[in-house]
């Protein structure tokens, strides 16, 4: 009690030193005007000497005595602050557990650099994997439920912080006799006479709603031949005839089957961005250094660029 009443105190004197108006002073401060000048008359009160000069009822000016204390003040609530974070950081080293999100399709690259990382701070430092589709991950981030997650288009929200450190456009898997795979370059408008086989929005609301508005704007009537879950579905549906699937490029490395041709799509609205997601209120001082490190894994490596097309026949083709 002893400590949350003084340094809140002294918080107080820092404030109102900075500002020179009670009023100003105390929205800072979120107390009322009358609580603030009331801490500062007994501080005063209590030592005998006054900190502070009125010129008004609200502005006021450091006396030689104030100036001595809050310059010792703002020493030590900045050592009061080190000190919290280091013993946070020694608590989180004693129970460094990392649980990482992201989709049954993420690019294995981005899982080996994950499991790869080690923290000099957190020796024991302890990464743990979970699959699930994009919004359950972004849900599972604002529950506190996963430590951070890696999520392709996440959408836009106040509680998240969401660092880019990949792009790529989306891909199309097409049967090997489509026409379109003599294409330079293989857009949207190229399927328009196609069912389309997409993921399901439960798996990425962001792309498949993209997909379709992007057809509306072109004036596409997508022909939607199945909403599927699992890629198998996809090469099963495209070799069958029935169809050419629209993927995110992970999803597209899946593919390994005769007779389908790999296509990445140029149209400018059709490329996302994957992003390092964290909740805003997240304090930890190993999550953050934990994304630090994923991040700059990633800094100086160019955007992903569109190739042409990657007929995925045999386990050595890959997507760049």
């Amino acid at each position: 009690m002893f400590y949350d009443t003084e340094t809140r105190v002294l918080r107080a004197v820092v404030t109102l030193a900075e500002e020179l108006n009670f009023t100003r002073a105390a929205h800072k401060l979120n107390i009322s005007q009358p609580a603030l000048s009331k801490q500062i008359a007994d501080l005063e009160e209590r030592y005998g000497f006054q900190l502070f000069t009125r010129s008004n009822k609200r502005d006021v000016q450091l006396t030689d005595a104030g100036r001595v204390l809050v310059e010792r003040a703002r020493s030590v609530l900045t050592q009061i602050e080190l000190g919290i974070r280091l013993a946070q950081a020694a608590h989180e080293v004693n129970s460094s557990r990392l649980i990482v999100g992201l989709s049954p399709y993420a690019d294995e690259a981005w899982v080996k650099a994950a499991r790869a990382i080690h923290l000099h701070m957190f020796p024991g430092l302890d990464i743990s994997i979970m699959t699930m589709f994009a919004m359950e991950l972004v849900w599972s981030v604002l529950a506190g439920e996963l430590s951070l997650a890696l999520v392709t288009a996440p959408p836009q929200d106040a509680q998240i912080v969401a660092t880019p450190f990949a792009q790529a456009p989306l891909y199309a898997a097409l049967p090997e006799t489509h026409p379109a795979i003599h294409n330079e370059r293989l857009m949207l408008s190229d399927l328009a006479k196609d069912n389309w086989i997409l993921f399901a929005r439960r798996v990425h609301p962001t792309i498949h709603d993209a997909i379709l508005e992007t057809a509306s704007r072109e004036g596409i009537p997508p022909r939607k031949a199945r909403d599927i879950m699992a890629v198998q579905q996809a090469i099963h549906l495209v070799s069958e005839g029935l169809g050419v699937a629209i993927l995110t490029k992970p999803m597209a490395l899946e593919i390994h089957s005769e007779g389908i041709v790999v296509k990445a799509l140029f149209d400018k609205s059709l490329s996302f961005p994957t992003c390092l997601i964290r909740r805003v209120d997240d304090k930890s001082q190993l999550t953050k250094e934990f994304a630090h490190v994923f991040l700059s894994r990633f800094a100086n490596r160019p955007p992903v660029q569109a190739q042409l097309e990657l007929p995925l026949s045999s386990r050595d083709n890959r997507l760049a």
